[in-house]
């Protein structure tokens, strides 16, 4: 069984061994993959792991051994399944591994908003605290998140998870979803609809998966809505956001600071209009990359090839 990974070097950049998958067949990693080099690359694989190489309906039509494809994410917006089920090429995901590494992260965003820690402690070494008059001192406003509301956009697994953390932390907590599912154990809990959500919410986090439908749905109008005092925060998929509208709305003060871990196109291209907007914090997609996380990744890729092999897929998406 010839195994071929097209971009490992995120799951494994050094501290995160293949040897539960190598055990599984002939492994091959490659680090990335160019466009030009999935088809030799991949030539003669019964398995694939993907993790952002994209393969698509004239890619597959060629791989003629290929079985069965692994990816190395939760979203597997990257393999064209509805091409792979024709062709009788089963697809997993590994739908659950970063929902604690995400919320927490989630909350980085909205604490280095709220205390601006990092800017803080460049003026310490700057010396303007050795300066200064005073014992203490801060020059942009400071925020306490208790008795302030969360809003959640997406209440699944990692949702509900970061309304569980803000709920720790003082906050009352509203969400969104279209399946709302069981009611949290934790009060004051309110379901709300989407427009709702960010007219009462004074930090907004967004956890929907991007479809046709929700792509660029936080544009100005939802934006509109939102306090001047409130913050977005996205951890999710970068296009939902119409990231021209969000510049503007943090250019303009109608909003108070976003929180942005993910982006419309990855890597970043130097014209984005997030770059250079105010009070936005961006940071290259790591909310899931913790090791833990990446560990409990590749166990689960592991089983997902075993499961295959043994003639009873799981976590198939087709």
């Amino acid at each position: 069984m010839r195994i071929v990974v097209l971009d490992g070097y995120t799951l494994n950049p050094g501290d995160n061994s293949w040897a539960d998958v190598a055990r599984l067949g002939d492994l091959t990693v490659y680090d990335r993959t160019p466009p030009n080099e999935i088809i030799p690359r991949a030539a003669g694989a019964q398995v694939i792991l993907t993790n952002k190489t994209p393969l698509s309906a004239q890619t597959l039509a060629q791989l003629l051994e290929l079985r069965f494809i692994s990816v190395l994410a939760t979203g597997y917006n990257v393999v064209d399944v509805d091409a792979a089920r024709r062709r009788g090429v089963l697809v997993s995901n590994v739908p659950v591994y970063g929902t604690d590494s995400v919320a927490q992260f989630v909350f980085a965003l909205v604490l280095e908003l709220c205390h601006h820690v990092a800017h803080h402690s460049e003026l310490v070494h700057r010396g303007d605290w050795a300066r200064s008059k005073d014992f203490c001192f801060w020059t942009v406003p400071l925020t306490e998140l208790a008795g302030r509301q969360m809003g959640i956009v997406g209440f699944g697994r990692i949702g509900r998870r970061v309304g569980e953390l803000a709920h720790a932390f003082g906050m009352s907590v509203c969400a969104y979803d279209p399946y709302p599912g069981a009611m949290p154990s934790y009060e004051p809990f309110a379901w709300k609809g989407i427009e709702e959500v960010f007219a009462a919410a004074d930090v907004v986090s967004l956890h929907s998966p991007q479809t046709a439908e929700s792509r660029g749905m936080v544009d100005a109008r939802l934006l509109g809505l939102m306090k001047p005092e409130a913050m977005l925060i996205n951890t999710a998929r970068g296009g939902l956001v119409n990231e021209t509208d969000l510049a503007a709305a943090l250019n303009e003060g109608r909003i108070a600071g976003a929180g942005i871990d993910v982006v419309s196109e990855e890597p970043i291209r130097p014209d984005n209009p997030l770059v250079s907007a105010k009070n936005c914090l961006i940071t290259p997609h790591i909310a899931w990359a913790t090791l833990a996380a990446r560990r409990r990744l590749m166990r689960t890729t592991a089983d997902n090839i075993a499961a295959f092999l043994a003639g009873s897929p799981i976590n198939l998406v087709t």
